[in-house]
Order: C-alpha cells, then structure tokens, then sequence
C-alpha cells in the first residue's frame, strides 16, 4: 500500500550475517510495523526452531528499544531504575516475523545477539522513505 514503507538493514556479527525488511505505516502519527521478514546466515545449523525464536525476541528486544527506548534524567538523576520503569513492545504491538535460516556450510555462528542491531535501522529506513527525514537517535519519533 501507499501509505506503507519497506525499509532494509544487514548487520554481520557472531560470526553471523542477518538481514532485515520492516514493513511501517503511519497512523496518527504513531509508528506501527506490520511486518518483519529476517535472513540469516549463521553457518551450521543444529536446530534452526532455535535460530527462529532468538530471532524473534531479538526483533521484539530491538523493536522496545527502536520505538520507546527512552532514557530521562531530571537533576542528573536517570529516571528509569528498573524494568517497570521502561516501555516495551506489547504482545498486541508485535509483527508478523518471518524468518529465514539458510543452511550454509560456514562454521557455527551465534544466533543470541545478531538478531537485535539490523530492526532499528530497517524501521528507521522505512520511516526515512515515508517522511522524507532521517533519524540518527533512538528512540524513533514522527
């Protein structure tokens, strides 16, 4: 649709490479991701419902700190102690994630961490093709 943006980020670490597409729209200035589709080369792979479900949380973890990773100091003093003190994503706010493991015959690479970094700068390159402006800081703003 029209009123949607795709936005692509590759990031490689771990010994791990993953790529991401955010699927965004705007609505009454509220940024909503509708759809995530995620790659990743991770060598050898032992059990790859594993690779899928640390990609999953690692999108859901990168998505709470791309939308509402906001940190406040009033008087020098950070706001936010502990964990109900920070916003995440609600279950009703997750996308669709599809995931894609390719089984390639590189050694073993890790699947905790690389999925996290690539969500942020595919939803900020998604919201970049709809306003027409970048955004180098998180959390994301309209």
């Amino acid at each position: 649709p029209a009123d949607r943006a795709r936005g692509v980020a590759l990031h490689n670490s771990f010994g791990s490479i993953v790529a991401q597409v955010a699927e965004v729209s705007l609505t009454n200035g509220q940024i909503k991701v509708h759809r995530v589709t995620c790659v990743i080369d991770c060598g050898q792979v032992v059990n790859p419902d594993i690779v899928m479900a640390q990609m999953e949380s690692g999108i859901a973890f990168g998505l709470s700190a791309a939308l509402y990773g906001d940190v406040k100091v009033e008087n020098g003093r950070v706001q936010q102690w502990n964990f109900p003190d920070h916003r995440v994503l609600q279950l009703a706010e997750m996308p669709n994630v599809e995931c894609h493991v390719l089984h390639s015959g590189a050694a073993p690479g890790g699947v905790g961490e690389p999925g996290t970094p690539p969500i942020a700068p595919a939803v900020a390159n998604a919201l970049a093709r709809l306003t027409g402006k970048r955004q180098y800081s998180l959390p994301l703003r309209v």
